[in-house]
Formats: structure tokens, C-alpha cells, sequence
């Protein structure tokens, strides 16, 4: 605690205030406030003397006091302006609790104490921290990018909650840095460092001896081999060069001492502020990197040639795993034949010639494991292409083809099909083409040509004649350049279509069918012939139906065996719409006339198909209807009508069933449906009626329509109180609950509002949810009274009335009832009748005891009688 009574001080003291003040930015009454209890923010380390805050006191004060933490830093003058005379540091939940107050002349306290907590604030001034001078890490080469292989951590002295200790990562420098691209990379966050996608593709580890399984590093007898595989005298390598001598030596020395001489050097730098900011804080580390060796390399994709010649297994490929003593083991992704296998130094065999015909490529999966099963490595995988040899014979598909007579020269007759099992698109399945024979050779040898790359077959020359030559015989050469097959097709000259269809019959006269028969139903059959070539598209007949049918219900169908055609049903019937179908039918070819050749009438025939009527059922305009209308419907209105209409144009007459409480009534004549009494969705929501449709006459056929009628609710009830009436004991006053109900729906529903009429002095409402409130009595009354208030409850909709409640107020029982004095009952009688009672109650019981007393006496008699007679008798 300080004090300073001297005007020299505070006037000092006001001058640095004044110009710390301008130097921040802040006014001198920005800084000061009447005495009281005070949270005030300090930075940390502040040139001193720091004014933190002037107290004015509304008393008549001289000094100013102040006690508690001040560790000898913290003072106050005398015209109250608080303020350091040393520095304050920053610490995790450090505050300077201080009591203030104001004292006379005399140094008696006039105002105060009050309590004052300074909160040290924290400001930027500690630099980032590296958990250790120098990191080192070493990462295999071929190693997948974005997968971190080391981390470096940092922490800042600085208050962690904000942004002066937020710490973010960066890679400053690479060394050496090869064509200025960063091969590693690391995340801003975490410090943890991986290689980019550069630096996966680039890194490359120094030259090392590699050991295959059973060969001990470091054996006399291992290196020894591996100095006669190095440093044979024919090499004639000097010392310095020798691949042995310079990986052995380089990586005994990076492993005794990686900092020494590591690949790479990484500075790495930490800043605060969440980095970037201009005035923040930063550190640097170094991070030496080794790239090791990565043996697990898969060789690439291996090429074979099928049916390869040789002695078996042939070898393929060697995979090394970086663990030398790992074993090697071939997977199959496919279950077909597995050709492949593995020895325990990772060299790859074929095991038999490959058919790429069978197979064209395999997918080797090579696992490297610990002799429990472990894997040491990722899976590897190695794709074995079979190479395609030209081993395969051309083969043909049987050739069938069709030409016309008069087919004009060098028009296709049809393509010959033949393929090699060869790889495709390459010279071993590339065929060509050549005619050898033609049989019969008449008119002439070369009546046919075929195309020497695509195997197409045209006609070469004219005069094809069916009479003479109904079909050709072609023997076709089809080479791939090694082999040859013999290849035939089959060459039919089909007749010219120069006959036209003709009927049996001009007409087939007329046939009766019913309306109501079934779709399918045949009605006839009917038959032209056409005398061109049989079975050929000259002579195939079309049937139709060109004319009677505009409706579209009737269909033909050929039978292909006997060129008949079946006229069926194909749409269902009806008379009313069309009962008689004067049909005209035409035959037709598939393949077109020749030319002066036209269909006469001798391709078309008639036919009278007639309707039989059938009595048919009245026909609703829709089978099902739902209709909404609002229950309030003036009684009366009509509601829909039914429409309906007999197909013979009978009389029809309406009835409905279905109206359980007779609010409908139905038109048998119109289809008028009508109200005839008041509807009340609150009795049903919905109506469902069946409304029939009867012939007046004939058979009397009827149709049924379902109607639904949908009551919409309207504003038709208010709510009403469950309970009139109730009580309040005047020992607690607990208010009264009153619940409401409302038949109708939403929104003419709940929520209610609640409310009395006019201002109650005694009573007021307060609502608990929408269909419940409490009555609370606001005053104990002087004595128990009965009162009526007047709750006015509406519904959602604005809809209700004023309801009375009566209350009754009264002192209670333990039992939770009101108590009722026996006189303030008019059935309760008065003193002189109760003791008149009383009196007569008690005369009752003692004339009762009297007449038991005289009873039990006389039993008594009685056996002392018989007492004595037996003795007499003994």
C-alpha cells in the first residue's frame, strides 16, 4: 500500500496520465468513475508509471487507500488515481484482488472499502518454442504422398486462449531444392511433415547393398560375395567409385550421425498469431531427412508370348522386400488357372506357356509377410500381358443369302461372316477374301463377286433365271495371312413379286356376333392365295382391314403354315356405339410389285360383321364421387346429382342407401341429392351412401355409385366449462383449475382465451395451456363468502360466451374440505332437540340392559330348579 499525500506527485502523475492517454487514443474521462466495486483490464509489462483508473468519491475524502495484492507494483495517489509503479506479468488465472477506499483528514474511512480486480491481460510477447533444436526422420523413397513420416511440435509462453499462442506451421527452406519445387510438405496444424506429390514422384535414395533372405548384414562370408559381385578385378573401379565401398561407407555414416549428412534439410518455422499476421512472433527449427531405400517396388506390368516356347517355370521378375527375412507369397484375383509361382527370394515364375485365346492378362498380388502371417509390406500387384501370336484358324458362319431376278448388277446380296480368335485389330486376325468356286457355273461362271477386305458379296452379272438355276453354291478362300478356310454360302434367287394376292371369295357374307363378346373371339376366317414362288416374301400375304372399321376394334392375324387370316376381336364391342361393320378387307405383299404389276379387286374382299344387342346395366358417368360440404348447409340444397344413362336408352330411376341418420333425401327421377334435415360433423364426419341406378323396365339392371360426403366443420359450438363450481381454502389459497372443451375441429378448436369480464378487486386468470387456466384468488377475504365470477371463454376462432363459476371460500379440514359449523345448517336441529334426543337414546339403552338382566336371572332359576330335582331322584 502507497500513499501520497503531495501535490508534486499528483501533478506528475496527471501529467503522464495525460500523455499515456494521447499516446493510446483514450481521454482522461474515459479513465475514471465514482468509487465501487471494479473489474479493470491491465496490459501486461506497461512502461511505468502506468495510471490504470482515477475513483472520485461522493464523500469528503483527502486520500485514498488501497490494500490487498499489490506485490508492492500497484499504488494510488491522493486525489485517486491508481496506477503501477512496476510491471505486470501475464499467468494462467492470475488476478490482483485490491480493496479501495477513501479516508478525511483524520484518516478515518468515509467511503468504502470496495473491491477492485485487475485482470492481467495478455499481449504478444513470447516467441514460439521448438520442442527440440534439431529434428531427424528418414523416409523410403516411392513412399505415397499427403502420409506423414515425422512431426515437430513448438508451444508459446503466451496466454493459450487466444490468438498470441495459435501457432501455425511452414516450410521456409529446402536444401538442396532441385528445380525450386518443395518435396515435402507439412500441415499448418498438426506440424506433421510428408512428402508432396512431387517429391513422391522425384525422391530418389543414395545406392546401398541390399541382403536377400538368409544373408546376415554384416557376415564375413555375406560381404565377401558382396565384394567379389562389386570389386571383381574386371571392373577395375577405384576405391572411391566402388558402388560397395561408397554405399557402405556413406550409409554407415548417415546412421551413425544422420544430422551430418542427411538428403535433405528442412527449415521449418513456427509463428503465433495464427501466422501471417505482420507483428507476430516466429522460430525456426532444422529437420534432416534421409531418403531410404525402397526395395518393395513393383517391376511394372510384364509382357509374354503365348504358347512361348521353353523350359518351365521360366523365369519373369524378382520383388525385393525391404525386411530380408520376408516371405513371399502369390495371390489370384480370378479363379481360373493360376500359371504362376514365387521362391522364397521373391523371383516370379511362369509355370506353363499362357493361350491369350483363354486369357489375356493376369493380375499378379504379391504379399510379403513375417513367418506368423504378418505383412511386412503393402500388397503388391503386377499385371502379366499375354502376348497374342497368330495361332488361330479363320472360321465362317453359315451363309444363307437371297436375290431377286431382276436384282440389278453390283447390288449387295449379303456379307460373309467370318472372324479370327486372334487379338483384334492386329495383322493376326485381319482376313481377306477370295471367290473359288461357283456351282453351277450357268449362265455363266462369274455370276457373283465378293470384296477381298470386307468380305461383301454383290451380284456381278445379269439374267438370273429361277426356272433354271433356283440356288448357287459359292466356295470362298478366307485367309489371315498363315491359315485358310474354306468358306461356302448358299446364293437362292427368289421369283419376282409379279402375281398379286387373290381371295377364295368376292364376299364372305355376313356374321353375327354379341355385343358383350369376349376380346379375341374369333369371327371368321378368310384365305387369298398368290401364285408367286412359295415361301418367299413374293408370295406372303398381308391381310387389311381398309375400310368398316373406323373404331379400330377388329384385328387380322395370319397363320404363317396356311396363309389364313383370322378375324378376332381385338377392342371390346358395343352396340350402341357401332353394331354393324361393313368391312372391306385387302391382301397385300410384303415385298413390293414389279413395276406394271398393281393389286385390282381381285385382292380385296368384303364382309358384313352384326352386332346381336344385349341388355346392358345404366352406366354412372364416374364410379366413385367425394364431395365436401360444410355442415351449417341450409336444409334444402342440393348436394350433387347423379348422372347416369342404359346403353339401350331404357328409363332409369335413382335410390340410395347408406343414410344412417336420415339427413338425405334423393330425387328418383333427377339424381338430386338434398338435405332435409340440419348435418352435424360433431355426430360423424363422414357420409358414405350408395346410389343405384335401375331400369324402369326389361330386366331391370342397376349400377352402383359410392359417394362420400366430407362434413366440413364450421364455428358451430363455443367451449364450455368442465366444472361450474369449486372451492378455495383460505389456509393456502391454491388457485382452482378450470378446464374447457369445444366439439368442433380446428380451427374453430383450441387454443381458448381466458378472461373475466371486468376487473375483478378478488379474482384474476392466468392461462396454463389451450384448453386449461387457473382462478387465482388475489386476498385472503375476512370471512368464508360464496361468490359468482363470470369467465368469458372464447375459441381459437374469437367464438364464446360468459360462463358463470361458482366459488366458495372457506376455512378447511385436514382432510382438505371445507368445515361447516353444525348450526349454519338449516337440517341440523338445535340444542333442546339434541338433548331431547340425547335423553331418549340413553332411556333406550337402560331399559335394554334391564330386560338382558331380567332374562339372564331367570335362565339362572331355571337350572338351580333342575339341580335340585336330580338330587332328589339320586
Amino acid at each position: 500500500m502507497v500513499l501520497f499525500p503531495g501535490t508534486m506527485r499528483g501533478a506528475h502523475l496527471l501529467h503522464l496520465t495525460l500523455l499515456v492517454s494521447i499516446a493510446h487514443g483514450i481521454g482522461l474521462e474515459d479513465k475514471k468513475g465514482p468509487l465501487g466495486n471494479l473489474v479493470l483490464d491491465v496490459p501486461e509489462a506497461t512502461p511505468v508509471p502506468f495510471p490504470i483508473y482515477q475513483f472520485t468519491s461522493t464523500e469528503e475524502a483527502e486520500t485514498y487507500h488501497v490494500s490487498g495484492e499489490t506485490e508492492g507494483k500497484i499504488s494510488i495517489s491522493s486525489d485517486g488515481w491508481l496506477f503501477l509503479e512496476q510491471p505486470l506479468e501475464w499467468s494462467h488465472d492470475k488476478n490482483h484482488h485490491l480493496d479501495i477506499e477513501a479516508r478525511s483528514a483524520d484518516g478515518e474511512t468515509v467511503d468504502g472499502p470496495y473491491s477492485v480486480v485487475l485482470q492481467v491481460v495478455d499481449v504478444n510477447n513470447n516467441h514460439p518454442v521448438f520442442s527440440e533444436s534439431q529434428y531427424s526422420g528418414h523416409v523410403r523413397e516411392h513412399s505415397p504422398a499427403g502420409v506423414p513420416f515425422l512431426q515437430v511440435s513448438a508451444t508459446d509462453a503466451d496466454d493459450p486462449n487466444t490468438l498470441n499462442a495459435q501457432l501455425r506451421f511452414s516450410i521456409v527452406n529446402q536444401i538442396p531444392n532441385p528445380g525450386n519445387g518443395f518435396y515435402f510438405g507439412i500441415d499448418p496444424d498438426s506440424g506433421d511433415i510428408f512428402i508432396t506429390e512431387e517429391g513422391a514422384e522425384f525422391l530418389r535414395a543414395r545406392p546401398s547393398v541390399t541382403y536377400s533372405r538368409g544373408e546376415v548384414r554384416g557376415s564375413p562370408d555375406v560381404l565377401k560375395k558382396k565384394f567379389e559381385d562389386y570389386c571383381i578385378p574386371r571392373n577395375n573401379i577405384p576405391l572411391e567409385n566402388n558402388p560397395f565401398y561408397t554405399c557402405i561407407e556413406r550409409a554407415e555414416r548417415r546412421e551413425v550421425n544422420l544430422l551430418q549428412d542427411p538428403d535433405y534439410a528442412l527449415v521449418v518455422r513456427a509463428e503465433d498469431l495464427g501466422g501471417g499476421a505482420p507483428n507476430a512472433l516466429s522460430s525456426t527449427t532444422r529437420v534432416n531427412i534421409a531418403i531410404v531405400q525402397n526395395l518393395w517396388v513393383s517391376p511394372g506390368s510384364i509382357t509374354i508370348r503365348e504358347n512361348l516356347e521353353g523350359e518351365y517355370p521360366m523365369y519373369l521378375t524378382t520383388v525385393h522386400a525391404n525386411d530380408p527375412t520376408a516371405l513371399y507369397k502369390l495371390v489370384q484375383k480370378e479363379r481360373l488357372s493360376f500359371p504362376f509361382t514365387i521362391s522364397v527370394d521373391g523371383k516370379i515364375y511362369v509355370t506353363a506357356p499362357l493361350d491369350r485365346e483363354e486369357k489375356e492378362m493376369y493380375t499378379l498380388v504379391v504379399l510379403a509377410e513375417d513367418e506368423q502371417g504378418v505383412e511386412l509390406e503393402k500388397p503388391m500387384e503386377i499385371h502379366v500381358q499375354v502376348d497374342d501370336v497368330n495361332d488361330n484358324h479363320p472360321v465362317c458362319d453359315e451363309a444363307v443369302f437371297e436375290v431377286q431376278e431382276n436384282e440389278p448388277i453390283g447390288n449387295q446380296i449379303g456379307v460373309l461372316r467370318a472372324y479370327d480368335s486372334d487379338k483384334e485389330g492386329t495383322l493376326n486376325s485381319f482376313l481377306g477374301y477370295t471367290l473359288l468356286r461357283q456351282k453351277p457355273t450357268k449362265p455363266f461362271d462369274r455370276m457373283f463377286t465378293i470384296d477381298q477386305a470386307n468380305g461383301e458379296i454383290k451380284l456381278a452379272n445379269k439374267n438370273l433365271q429361277r426356272k433354271e438355276v433356283s440356288q448357287y453354291e459359292l466356295t470362298f478362300n478366307v485367309t489371315d495371312g498363315v491359315y485358310t478356310t474354306e468358306c461356302k454360302a448358299i446364293i437362292k434367287v427368289i421369283d419376282i413379286n409379279n402375281e398379286i394376292p387373290v381371295f377364295e371369295k368376292k364376299e364372305y357374307g355376313t356374321h353375327s356376333v354379341p355385343e358383350l363378346a369376349e376380346v379375341g373371339t374369333t369371327l371368321l376366317t378368310i384365305k387369298a392365295t398368290d401364285a408367286d414362288d412359295p415361301g418367299t416374301g413374293s408370295s406372303r400375304v398381308e391381310y387389311h382391314i381398309t375400310a368398316g372399321d373406323q373404331h379400330n376394334l377388329l384385328a387380322i392375324e395370319v397363320d404363317e403354315n396356311t396363309g389364313e387370316g383370322r378375324v378376332y376381336i381385338a377392342r371390346p364391342l358395343d352396340y350402341e356405339l357401332q353394331s354393324i361393320f361393313s368391312l372391306q378387307i385387302d391382301a397385300r405383299n410384303p415385298e413390293p410389285l414389279i413395276e406394271g404389276v398393281e393389286y385390282n379387286e381381285n385382292a380385296t374382299t368384303f364382309v358384313v360383321i352384326q352386332l346381336l344387342d344385349v341388355d346392358e346395366p345404366p352406366v354412372f358417368e364416374v364410379e366413385t364421387l367425394n364431395v365436401n360440404v360444410p355442415e351449417n348447409i341450409t336444409v334444402g340444397t342440393v348436394i350433387m346429382t347423379a348422372e347416369a344413362k342404359d346403353p339401350e336408352g331404357k328409363t332409369i330411376k335413382f335410390k340410395m342407401e347408406g343414410d344412417e341418420h336420415n339427413w338425405l333425401e334423393l330425387d328418383a327421377d333427377s339424381g338430386e341429392l338434398k338435405t332435409k334435415a340440419a348435418l352435424d360433423r360433431e355426430t360423424v364426419e363422414q357420409i358414405s351412401l350408395i346410389i343405384i341406378a335401375y331400369e324402369t323396365e326389361g330386366d331391370k339392371q342397376e349400377a352402383e355409385m359410392l359417394v362420400d360426403i366430407q362434413l366440413l366443420d364450421v364455428n358451430d359450438n363455443h367451449p364450455k366449462l368442465q366444472k361450474t363450481q369449486g372451492f378455495i381454502c383460505v389456509q393456502d389459497m391454491t388457485p382452482l383449475t378450470l378446464t374447457a372443451v369445444d366439439k368442433d375441429a380446428d380451427p374453430y378448436g383450441e387454443p381458448f382465451t381466458f378472461s373475466i369480464n371486468r376487473k375483478s378487486p378478488n379474482f384474476e386468470i392466468k392461462p396454463i395451456d389451450g384448453t386449461s387456466a387457473q382462478l387465482i384468488l388475489k386476498k385472503k377475504p375476512s370471512s368464508d363468502l360464496n361468490a359468482t365470477v363470470p369467465i368469458n371463454i372464447k375459441d381459437n376462432a374469437g367464438m364464446g360466451i360468459t360462463q358463470k363459476f361458482d366459488v366458495r371460500i372457506c376455512n378447511c379440514t385436514k382432510l382438505g374440505y371445507c368445515y361447516i359449523e353444525p348450526g349454519a345448517h338449516s337440517w341440523k336441529l338445535g340444542m333442546s332437540g339434541t338433548i331431547g334426543i340425547l335423553a331418549g337414546t340413553f332411556g333406550f339403552i337402560i331399559l335394554f340392559l334391564i330386560i338382558v338382566i331380567y332374562r339372564i336371572k331367570k335362565k339362572d332359576q331355571q337350572r338351580s330348579a333342575t339341580s335340585g330335582e336330580a338330587k332328589a331322584m339320586l
